[in-house]
């Protein structure tokens, strides 16, 4: 009876074990069937559009100096206040003279001593190391008073308006600007364009700015430097912008929008909703046929036509004339899936 109690039990372990190998065999199955996604695709073509840019920027004044001299002591007088309009050479400021007089006169007294020199040169009295020396010292305080002179009466190095004022009359001047002066009738701004369009962007194309305060004028602008490098962050390029503001409508600090012509181009148009958008960024990107398989690229737009827009992969090459776009079921997808490819 013994002995048929083993047996029932290794009977009874037998059966056990190849249902549970069963149930994980075929979890096994389950879990390594991959299905297919039903999607639609598009073939690529490239097609001939009048391409035009629409850039952001904010816009600086074309030229911005900080009014700090080289000398220092106290600030004897400002002469503007934050919003005074001075031209080229104008007074700003008097700094402390205690410096400047000292050197004034130590130079009078050389230049007495180095007419007195040439003229005992020239009977042959002094040797030529001796008029050299006081030629030297006369030519080292006309320098000196120089500098000084100009970090004393501080002047305005170009027309413009105070746009800050950090002292007054008395104070210590301790090397913070005391003023600053910016240009506002001509302004600049700096754009980054995508590194795509780096062999149509020349120095002296004109194009049109735009601020939403003057909703029905445009600014003509110039492009005045095309910078030679590409950010490889970004993929962009910027250029200088030069924009005229003789009635002074813009002002430095003003965000405005620029359009920029470049005539027509070949590019890649897609519908719209074919671009997917990464959550939490603005990143962009699309999904294309590649062999099978769904293949994610990411892509910066471009110019919209109405339901359509053009995309520029951020990787050049990444998308190309005859590729096939995956136009519908793109959300469900990622990178590496297998498509199932419905024919209309």
């Amino acid at each position: 009876m013994n002995k048929a109690f083993k047996l029932a039990v290794i009977a009874l372990a037998a059966v056990s074990l190849a249902a549970c190998g069963g149930k994980k065999d075929e979890k096994v199955a389950t879990t390594t069937k991959k299905e297919s996604e039903k999607v639609k695709v598009q073939e690529l073509r490239s097609e001939r559009i009048a391409k035009t840019i629409d850039l952001s920027t904010t816009l600086e004044g074309y030229e911005t100096m900080n009014i700090s001299p080289s000398i220092t002591g106290h600030i004897e007088h400002i002469y503007v206040e934050v919003g005074s309009r001075v031209a080229k050479g104008a007074m700003l400021v008097r700094m402390d003279q205690t410096q400047l007089n000292t050197t004034r006169i130590n130079l009078n007294s050389t230049k007495t001593e180095l007419d007195r020199v040439t003229a005992l040169k020239a009977s042959g009295s002094v040797s030529q190391q001796v008029y050299d020396q006081t030629k030297a010292g006369f030519d080292q305080l006309t320098e000196t008073e120089r500098f000084q002179n100009e970090n004393t009466f501080v002047k305005a190095q170009f027309a413009g308006v105070i746009s800050a004022k950090n002292y007054e009359d008395g104070e210590m001047y301790t090397g913070a600007p005391i003023l600053t002066l910016t240009q506002i009738s001509k302004l600049k701004a700096l754009v980054s364009i995508p590194e795509s369009f780096f062999p149509l962007v020349k120095q002296g194309m004109k194009l049109d700015v735009k601020s939403d305060i003057y909703s029905n004028q445009t600014f003509a602008a110039t492009i005045e430097i095309v910078y030679p490098t590409v950010d490889p962050n970004t993929h962009t390029f910027q250029c200088k912008l030069a924009i005229p503001n003789g009635g002074e409508k813009l002002r430095p600090g003003m965000y405005v929008k620029a359009s920029l012509a470049l005539g027509e181009v070949d590019a890649i148009v897609v519908p719209y909703q074919s671009v997917l958008k990464l959550t939490g960024s603005n990143d962009r990107y699309v999904f294309t046929n590649n062999d099978g398989t769904a293949h994610r690229v990411a892509v910066t737009l471009g110019q919209r036509f109405d339901d359509r827009i053009e995309i520029i992969p951020v990787i050049p090459g990444d998308i190309k004339e005859g590729d096939q776009l995956v136009v519908t079921g793109q959300g469900r997808l990622v990178d590496g899936c297998t498509l199932d490819i419905v024919k209309d």
